[in-house]
């Protein structure tokens, strides 16, 4: 089971890693005494393979964190719970490392890597290591990630809940059975991307008709926010509130019919659809290194 107040070791701790490390500390420095913290480390360890990415360790979290380059087999040795953050494509170079199976012995592995299933990484682990896999997104940084997690049936309820709880404090989370992974990799993984090309898109609308850029922006986003807090928030149907802004012979249903003339519904869709499938191959592509 998840030791109380383990050591954290993040291997592989680039854009993603730095995010989650982020999302943790900070929900640490604002927690309240009279909450548990069983689950909150005591360590973090963050593991990386080059010099240049180390320097961006250190400026992030200064002493915060215990940096290793170069070292993966000691940061996970030392570690109770490790974060595996590396990119699919050398992951099981990194698991099979010499020395690293003796490390891995009982320990929780929490995998974020899009595309390797549970499946692949048993095979690079030894079996008494326990497996979760989970896929935040990058809005994790500012705790306002959406994370899907997803593990064996067999996973012990303490280390389902360490991982519940530590992707908790990086914003939503939700259980998810391990056939939807690649779906939910091109929707929640791939979709802040798309929805920076919409919110940049309204901006520029709103710069061709006059406003500062600035402005633009910041109107956009808000817009952005609101209308996706609406829906969280009162559990209504997206429709619903585009409804109730949709006045007859008004300014929004003719942005909107517009919007409809450039097939936008079914190029967002898409656009989902396709970063799924070229999930799905990530894996596949690794286990053939």
């Amino acid at each position: 089971m998840a030791p109380k107040s383990p050591i954290l070791c993040v291997l592989g701790c680039g854009t993603m890693g730095r995010a989650i490390l982020s999302g943790i500390l900070a929900s640490m420095t604002t927690s309240g005494q009279g909450e548990d913290q069983t689950y909150t480390p005591k360590k973090f360890i963050a593991c990386v393979s080059r010099e240049e990415s180390g320097a961006r360790i250190k400026k992030s979290f200064n002493d915060s964190v215990t940096l290793l380059v170069g070292e993966n087999v000691k940061g996970v040795n030392d570690a109770d719970i490790v974060l595996l953050c590396s990119k699919p494509q050398v992951a099981q170079s990194i698991l099979i490392e010499d020395g690293m199976a003796q490390a891995l012995e009982n320990k929780l592995l929490i995998s974020i890597l899009a595309g390797v299933t549970i499946n692949q990484l048993e095979q690079w682990v030894p079996s008494t290591t326990k497996i979760i896999r989970a896929m935040p997104n990058t809005p994790c940084m500012i705790r306002e990630g959406m994370t899907v997690i997803g593990c064996r049936n067999d996973i012990k309820t303490e280390d389902r809940d360490f991982a519940s709880w530590a992707f908790s404090t990086l914003g939503r989370v939700r259980f998810l059975d391990e056939k939807h992974f690649d779906a939910a990799t091109g929707l929640s993984g791939s979709g802040p991307a798309f929805a920076c090309v919409i919110l940049e898109s309204m901006a520029d609308g709103g710069v061709m008709m006059g406003l500062p850029r600035d402005v633009a922006f910041e109107l956009s986003a808000q817009a952005l926010q609101g209308a996706a807090r609406m829906v969280l928030q009162t559990g209504k149907h997206p429709s619903e509130i585009k409804d109730t802004v949709t006045t007859p012979a008004g300014c929004t249903i003719a942005g909107l019919l517009t919007m409809e003339d450039g097939k936008i519904r079914s190029t967002i869709a898409r656009s989902i659809q396709e970063a799924a499938n070229v999930a799905s191959t990530l894996g596949k592509i690794q286990s053939k290194k």
